[in-house]
């Protein structure tokens, strides 16, 4: 198992050697996963960490990874230390290494490891969802966690600006990159119509027809005498 040093508040979260892609975040979500929620089959195996990345359930997107892609990217990891290979036995494991770099308690972990394996999310779905990793008391203490997280000199998590319509804000990880902000198209006003045109003068318009064909109509009963 990898070694643990003891937490000291004058230590700062070291920065990632570089940004992690889908791949290998898949990976160490599912690693941190298993040692959470099934302790006793942890480390995994090979075909058990490529089972793991490919669930259908609690996995967003959904992947469908092939052993040589698991495989590269843990050789990946490796070389950055986040990934150890564990030896003995009948095949070989393998454990992640994030307590050591990130100095993550249990709490701090259950949150990256949903961030991980499903993307952004506000701290009440991941209140709801973390059941198996660690038990919140409430979703203030989740969204403590997040807050704490995102406090560090080398945040790992960051609140994303609230959309429209939206009422909690959402979480994000900052291990693959900095998050992409989508901005909203600005809703159409009842001024205006989608090629701009101003409504006053779309009723104008309307207006301008509806009485020219009341003179037609006029004009039409003259000549049948009416």
């Amino acid at each position: 198992m990898s070694y643990i040093p003891p937490l000291d508040d004058s230590k700062s979260r070291p920065h990632l050697p570089r940004t992690l892609d889908a791949v290998e975040l898949r990976i160490l979500g599912s690693l941190m996963e298993k040692q959470l929620s099934t302790p006793e089959y942890y480390p995994l195996t090979l075909n058990a960490l490529v089972a793991a990345c490919n669930q259908k359930s609690n996995r967003e997107p959904v992947m469908e990874l092939s052993e040589s892609d698991v495989d590269r990217a843990l050789n990946r990891l490796q070389d950055e230390k986040l990934v150890w290979r564990v030896m003995g036995g009948r095949a070989v494991r393998f454990d992640h290494n994030l307590d050591a770099l990130w100095h993550i308690n249990r709490r701090e972990k259950a949150l990256l490891t949903l961030l991980f394996l499903r993307g952004a999310q506000t701290a009440g779905e991941m209140r709801g969802r973390s059941d198996r990793l660690h038990s919140f008391d409430s979703v203030a203490e989740a969204e403590q966690v997040l807050r704490d997280l995102a406090a560090q000199s080398e945040p790992l998590v960051r609140q994303l600006p609230r959309r429209p319509g939206q009422k909690e804000e959402r979480w994000t990880h900052l291990a693959g990159g900095e998050p992409a902000i989508v901005e909203e198209a600005p809703a159409t006003t009842s001024s205006s119509t989608s090629s701009g045109e101003p409504l006053s003068v779309r009723v104008q318009r309307l207006e301008d027809s509806v009485a020219a064909l009341i003179e037609e109509l006029h004009a039409l009963k003259t000549k049948l005498g009416e």
